[in-house]
């Protein structure tokens, strides 16, 4: 399996590839981001939702392009709530009327990618995501819950609606998997997994293991491929 991706709209998101020789199983586990995908071997056109556990499916052969907004981005492109798709895997004609035409671009272009960043783009300039969202997911990286919504002058309900419309979750799920997410970037990287846990605010390495399983359904050994 190849993967590749880049940056893409600002610094907001980024687009991927991956290519598969084979058939296998297919882990996506939890990073509290919202993507298009694109299959140029089946044509379907999706909108993953933002998930609280991991999915596991089949793995074909073949190539997918996608584009992945960061949290709190996507729903300003979709036009939905973030917690409508929570845990979802939804045609994109669900949400924009007439993609016949943009899946004639994406069938015949060189580079389907691009044809998605171009199109989340126009969407992200006629309705920008709340640049407040981006404070939200600093700080719950930092923060407990209550100290957020303080430093962002809100109260905990509010905080609470404004997450789950945004983010798909409320504030301390968001929270256990922006942690998780990092965890599991610093285990790719090849960082000990006691380091790992100390690192990102896991009481230790028992408890980073707890999460991971809880998370991504196996260890986080099995999950690197080791």
């Amino acid at each position: 399996m190849s993967y590749e991706e880049r940056p893409a709209f600002g610094g907001r998101g980024l687009v991927w590839t991956k290519t598969s020789s084979g058939s296998g199983v297919s882990r996506v586990v939890p990073d509290g981001c919202t993507d298009i995908i694109f299959s140029r071997d089946t044509g379907e056109l999706f909108v993953a939702g933002p998930d609280t556990s991991a999915k596991v499916g089949e793995q074909r052969p073949g190539t997918v392009f996608a584009v992945r907004f960061k949290p709190g981005v996507g729903p300003s492109a979709f036009g939905v709530p973030a917690h409508v798709l929570r845990d979802l895997r939804v045609p994109l004609a669900e949400l924009w009327p007439g993609t016949e035409r943009l899946l004639h671009e994406l069938h015949t272009a060189p580079d389907p990618c691009a044809v998605l960043a171009d199109v989340a783009s126009a969407r992200l300039r006629e309705t920008p995501p709340d640049p407040t969202l981006a404070a939200v997911v600093a700080a719950l990286r930092e923060h407990r819950v209550p100290e957020v919504a303080d430093r962002l002058g809100v109260g905990a309900r509010q905080l609470h609606r404004r997450s789950l419309a945004a983010f798909g979750y409320g504030p301390k799920v968001l929270a256990r998997v922006l942690r998780f997410d990092r965890a599991v970037g610093l285990a790719w990287s090849g960082v000990p997994f006691a380091e790992i846990a100390h690192r990102t605010g896991y009481a230790d390495q028992a408890h980073l293991s707890r999460e991971v399983k809880d998370l991504a359904g196996v260890p986080l050994g099995v999950l690197l491929g080791r």
